[in-house]
């Protein structure tokens, strides 16, 4: 596939904001507790004292990962999910974590490790709606989609998966559904630019134009709504309208 496409995609599609920790206590509490509050800085912090006078703890080194990737520093939280899952316990949210730094670079690599936090826990809403993520992003949208209603099985309030789900049907031509299920989430009054930027991505490959545009505008200078405008197009595969529904995680 080539790069523009992935990161089109990446772009419309939302992996979980950050991976599921362990039960531990002190520092790793409070880092934790940190990240849930939308501080990763303090959370890199708190797991870093706690490493330094404990480099194996793996609950500190998972929390370093997620703290890493919600700053976007991949590569780190790479090394820190690989260096949690290099000790005898392993968590799932390493398998998870270590999957979103692969996502936008090698979506098959991530799909592995998506897969293997799925075969142990599998009614993890998270796993299950990142392996749609990597699926939707290698275009196979079928697979992608049975990935996210089983993750909706699991979490029926799982906003994001709603949506993934919503834009993968969009993606594969099932335009009917997929504004259906997307409609409710971009038009409410509280909805945010996200929510209202995947309804006009939806309608836009509906071929809505007109009406993608305006919710754009609300948000975007002309030159960025032709521009999102071209990108939800090119996201679009069309040769997958009539694919059967997947079976299978």
């Amino acid at each position: 596939m080539k790069p523009t496409i992935l990161l089109i995609l990446g772009l419309l599609l939302s992996a979980c904001a950050a991976g599921k920790g362990g039960e531990a206590g002190g520092s790793v509490e409070v880092a934790q507790a940190a990240l849930r509050g939308g501080a990763p800085q303090i959370a890199l912090r708190a797991a870093a004292s706690l490493l330094a006078n404990d480099p194996n703890n793996a609950q500190a080194l998972l929390v370093q990962g997620d703290a890493l990737t919600a700053l976007g520093r991949l590569g780190q939280a790479e090394w820190s999910y690989r260096a949690v899952l290099s000790r005898t316990q392993r968590p799932v949210g390493a398998w998870i974590g270590l999957g979103r730094c692969l996502l936008a670079s090698n979506p098959a690599d991530a799909e592995i490790q998506f897969l293997e936090a799925v075969r142990r826990e599998p009614r993890n809403a998270a796993a299950l709606n990142d392996l749609g993520v990597a699926r939707d992003l290698l275009r196979r949208h079928a697979e992608a989609q049975s990935a996210y209603r089983r993750a909706l099985a699991a979490d029926p309030e799982m906003t994001g998966a709603q949506v993934n789900l919503a834009l993968s049907l969009a993606m594969s031509g099932r335009m009917a559904e997929a504004e259906h299920l997307m409609r409710p989430y971009g038009s409410d009054s509280n909805a945010t630019s996200k929510l209202r930027h995947d309804l006009a991505a939806v309608l836009a490959m509906g071929g809505d134009r007109a009406e993608a545009a305006r919710i754009l505008s609300a948000d975007l200078t002309p030159h960025q709504v032709s521009q999102a405008l071209a990108a939800y197009m090119a996201a679009r595969d069309p040769g997958d309208a009539d694919t059967p529904p997947a079976t299978g995680p």
